[in-house]
């Protein structure tokens, strides 16, 4: 992203970072203090790595490369998919398509590990991260 901005000519104003919160949800409180930027007209433009960085529920995403963004006067730019709204593009098209796959992922990644917990349950396997006593 770094190489990105130098090449672009642009200026950083600040990283926004949810580690550890899931893309699944638009509650994070780094997302939450970008939205707070928006609307105080600190920023005009936003970039993530890919647009499973913005979120991964495709219609609050939707909402937000479709709506608010617009309204709100941002740019959004999303490198490794090409999307930037910026320029009339066939990325741009499909970013609908991305979000909506970017969404299923999601999904299929909590069942698949709701599943093997589940196995591990039934074959007596402890599952806590922490022992609760030490040997």
């Amino acid at each position: 992203m770094q190489r990105y901005i130098k090449e672009n000519n642009l200026t950083l104003i600040k990283e926004y970072i949810d580690d550890g919160v899931s893309g699944t949800t638009f509650n994070r409180p780094g997302f939450n203090e970008l939205l707070q930027d928006i609307e105080n007209k600190n920023i005009n433009m936003v970039i993530t790595k890919d647009l499973s960085r913005l979120g991964r529920d495709y219609i609050k995403t939707g909402e937000y490369i479709e709506n608010y963004f617009p309204k709100n006067n941002i740019r959004y730019v999303a490198i490794t998919d090409g999307i930037d709204t910026y320029i009339d593009s066939t990325n741009n098209d499909i970013t609908p398509f991305k979000a909506i796959m970017n969404d299923m992922y999601a999904k299929d990644i909590s069942k698949k590990i709701r599943s093997v917990y589940k196995e591990k349950q039934k074959q007596g396997e402890y599952l806590c991260s922490i022992p609760p006593y030490r040997l």
